[in-house]
Formats: C-alpha cells, sequence, structure tokens
C-alpha cells in the first residue's frame, strides 16, 4: 500500500514550526532506542487523524486556548482541531501537552501494544482493534509504537481513513432513520392522546349511568319502603305516571322555551324600531327648526317690506329706516349668482334682491341655459347658491369645482323656496350686524357649508 497524501488540507505548516528531514528521527533511531514516537517526531500528515480521532472537542477546548489565542466559548470545533493540528506541526509546549494528554489518556493501550516486537505483531494487534471497534486507543498507540513502520503507519492512517467514509455514511443513514422514527412517535403520540381523551369521555359517560343507575335505584328503594304493600303491577302503574309526568314536564318546558325565545325576538325587533323611530324623529325636529327659523325669516322680511314700502309714501328720505337693519338688509349691494330653482320662485327672489338693492343672477343648472355661461358668471359673485332639491348632481360638482377654481364662496339652500333664501340671508345679515357691533358670533358659520 503506497501512503497518498490525503485530499484535503490538515494543517498550515508555519515557518517556525517546519523542520528538515534531517532533524526528523529515522526508523532505525527509534527502533535503536525503543522509544516510543512523540506527536511532533510523526509526519504532519498524521496529526488531523491522530487530533481528531484520539482526542474529543471538549478535552481540546481546554488545551489549545493555553497555548493559542482563541476563545474556548466562542470559537468552533473547526477552530479547535485545526489549531491543535498547527500546535502539533510546531512542536513545542504546545505539542508536548498534546503528546501527554495522549499518553494518560490511552496508557492501557499503550501498555498491551508494548508485547509486540515487530511490524507483524504490531499489525495483528490493529487489526484485533479493528474488529472490536476499540479503535482510538490503538490507533495512537500504533502510531507511537517504536516498531511502526512507515508501513504499518500507512497501513493504520488508510483502514481509519475509509473507516471514517463508512461511518458517515451510517451516520446518515442512522440520521434518515431517526427522522422516520420520530414522525412515527409523534403520530404514536397524537393517537395515544386522543385514544386518552377518548378514554376520559368514555369514563365521564360511565360515571353518569352509574350516578343515574344509583339515583333511580334510591327512587325505587325509597319508594318500596313507602308503600311495602303495593304490588308488581301498581308499582308498575308508578312508575308510567311519574314518566307521563316526566314528559309533561318536558314539553311544558319546551313550550316555555319556544314562547321565550320569541318574545325576545320580539322585544328585539321592537327596540330596532324603537331606535328607527327616534332617529325619524331627531330628524324631523331639526328640520322643524329649520322650517322654524325660515318662517321666522320670511314673517321677517315681510314686515320690513311692508314697513319699508309704508315709508315711501309717509316719510321723508331721510328718515326712513336703515337698511342694513331688516332681515335681508345684507343683500345691498351683493352680487349673488342663483344656480338651480324654479321660475316662480325664482321671479320672486329676484325681485326681493332688487328691491334690497343687491343682485341676483339666476341661472337654471343646464336645462334651458348653457352650462359655459356659469363659469362666466362666477368670478365677480360674491356667494353662490344653490337649492339641493332642485338641481341635479352633475351640475352640482361642476359648480363646486369651478367656484374653487375662481375662489368664489357657494353654500347649498334645503329647498327652492323663498323662505330657505331669506333664511339664509337673514343669517349671513345677523352676522355682519353682530361683527360690526365687535362681539364674536355666537355660532360660527360658512358659507360653503351651512
Amino acid at each position: 500500500m503506497i501512503m497518498q497524501t490525503p485530499p484535503f488540507q490538515l494543517a498550515r505548516t508555519n515557518a517556525l514550526g517546519h523542520r528538515d528531514a534531517c532533524c526528523q528521527p529515522t526508523e532505525a533511531d527509534l527502533r535503536t532506542s525503543r522509544r516510543r514516537a512523540r506527536l511532533a517526531e510523526l509526519d504532519s500528515h498524521l496529526h488531523c487523524s491522530i487530533i481528531g480521532t484520539c482526542l474529543s472537542t471538549g478535552e481540546l477546548r481546554k488545551l489549545v486556548p493555553k497555548f493559542t489565542d482563541l476563545d474556548r466559548y466562542h470559537a468552533s470545533d473547526l477552530e479547535i482541531h485545526h489549531a491543535a493540528v498547527e500546535l502539533a506541526i510546531a512542536g513545542g509546549a504546545g505539542a508536548k501537552a498534546l503528546n501527554k494528554a495522549l499518553d494518560e489518556r490511552y496508557s492501557g493501550a499503550i501498555r498491551r501494544f508494548e508485547a509486540a516486537r515487530d511490524s507483524e505483531a504490531l499489525l495483528d494487534l490493529w487489526n484485533d482493534a479493528l474488529k472490536s471497534g476499540d479503535i482510538p486507543p490503538a490507533y495512537w498507540a500504533v502510531m507511537s509504537h517504536p516498531h511502526a513502520s512507515i508501513e504499518v503507519r500507512q497501513s493504520a492512517f488508510g483502514e481509519l481513513h475509509m473507516l471514517s467514509h463508512l461511518v458517515g455514511a451510517a451516520n446518515r443513514a442512522d440520521i434518515r432513520r431517526l427522522v422516520a422514527l420520530e414522525a412515527d412517535n409523534q403520530a404514536l403520540r397524537d393517537k395515544l392522546e386522543r385514544q386518552q381523551a377518548r378514554l376520559l369521555e368514555l369514563s365521564a359517560e360511565r360515571d353518569a349511568s352509574l350516578r343515574q343507575a344509583n339515583e333511580h335505584a334510591l327512587q325505587l328503594a325509597a319508594l318500596a319502603e313507602r308503600k311495602p304493600d303495593l304490588s308488581t303491577a301498581q308499582l308498575a302503574a308508578e312508575v308510567e305516571r311519574l314518566r307521563d309526568k316526566i314528559d309533561d314536564g318536558e314539553r311544558r318546558l319546551a313550550l316555555h322555551t319556544s314562547r321565550r325565545e320569541a318574545a325576545e325576538q320580539r322585544a328585539q325587533q321592537d327596540g330596532e324600531r324603537t331606535r328607527a323611530l327616534r332617529n325619524q324623529l331627531g330628524d324631523a325636529q331639526a328640520l322643524l327648526k329649520i322650517v322654524q327659523a325660515e318662517c321666522a325669516a320670511l314673517e321677517r322680511a315681510t314686515l320690513d317690506a311692508a314697513a319699508q314700502y309704508n315709508a315711501q309714501f309717509n316719510a321723508q328720505s331721510n328718515t326712513q329706516p336703515d337698511a342694513r337693519r331688516r332681515a335681508v338688509a345684507w343683500l345691498s349691494g351683493k352680487r349673488i349668482v342663483y344656480v338651480g330653482g324654479r321660475p316662480n320662485s325664482n321671479a320672486v327672489l329676484k325681485s326681493l334682491a332688487e328691491a334690497a338693492g343687491g343682485e341676483l343672477i339666476v341661472h337654471d343648472g343646464g336645462v334651458e341655459d348653457r352650462k359655459g355661461l356659469l363659469a362666466a358668471a362666477l368670478p365677480n359673485a360674491d356667494v353662490v347658491l344653490f337649492p339641493v332639491d332642485c338641481i341635479d348632481h352633475d351640475s352640482m360638482n361642476t359648480l363646486k369645482r369651478v367656484c374653487e377654481r375662481h375662489g368664489v364662496e357657494y353654500a347649498p339652500l334645503r329647498t327652492a323656496s323663498v323662505a330657505s333664501f331669506v333664511e339664509f340671508v337673514a343669517r349671513l345679515t345677523a352676522s355682519a350686524q353682530t361683527a360690526r357691533a365687535g362681539s364674536p358670533p355666537p355660532s360660527a358659520f360658512c358659507l360653503r357649508h351651512g
């Protein structure tokens, strides 16, 4: 068997750890001195297999950090192993410590292999160790034995190398079997848990049946004690009567249960209707307040118009009341664009605005007037009004976009009636009078949102 260099790099050989061939002890020297070979004296290609096979990772973590800068807690197993091989190649204190650890751990195997006086006897002992599976002690004893030739070391290294492949393949098969066994174990555990749960249910049912049977037996015993002179037929009749009574009670219970459920459903429906009526009542009250305000504003506007008419004929111009104090005084000098509405009410609104000194431009939203004329009428307007009950959605959306583009305020009216228009103008008049008086208005009013 020819010694081959392994296909992987076992360790890096530094300048300090490299020794020339002339400094290596020859095989003849070792046999002549009858001295076992030290770890540092062996071929550097053997150090990886010796350290990896004969020393555990725990032992290396205790020993290697004493001679290197590695952290025993954070360094990986590969780093620890690699550093140990470098210590063995470099010689020195680290190699001596590793050699001492090997000798102390495998002293028994070393004494057993001392009986071999030649290479053949040494190989026989090595083969026996292979058969028994006690490989790490035998491997160090063979490699360090005084009669171990190059051929013996090559043979031991080759067999150990092939054995590592077999162990790796066996480990992979064992892992697959272990995964399958763990899956089977989990399935069996789940099945066992389900069976235990079912057994608990059956046990509870059995206990309940036993309790019912015991209670029935106690009832029969009590009945027999109360009526010892009753015959079997009478007892059967009594039992039948009790059963009928139980059935009647169950029927009555079912009837009352259905009635209760029906009553709960009716109560829920009544509650929903009550909430709907409350909402309608709130809407009606809000609408009533708006209508009352519109009526009051319309009444004030009518009275102001009558007073103005009387004042024109019965008083001088210097004694005429101030127009800003009337309900529609805000219209004086204002230019208003009114979009939508009805022709009859629009004519009244236009005459009302002109009587108050304002200007009202009416646009029907595109029914007869072209929609393009609306954009031309908006830039000089003080406010744009539109009744939400007498304008289509397309015209309303177009109106809002044009007003926002030109920076003109707009406001919706509840209806196309004269009352809604007068109530809106009355609110603006009251706000203007409050602002002139120097006191803040009781509530903020938005021309856009009302």
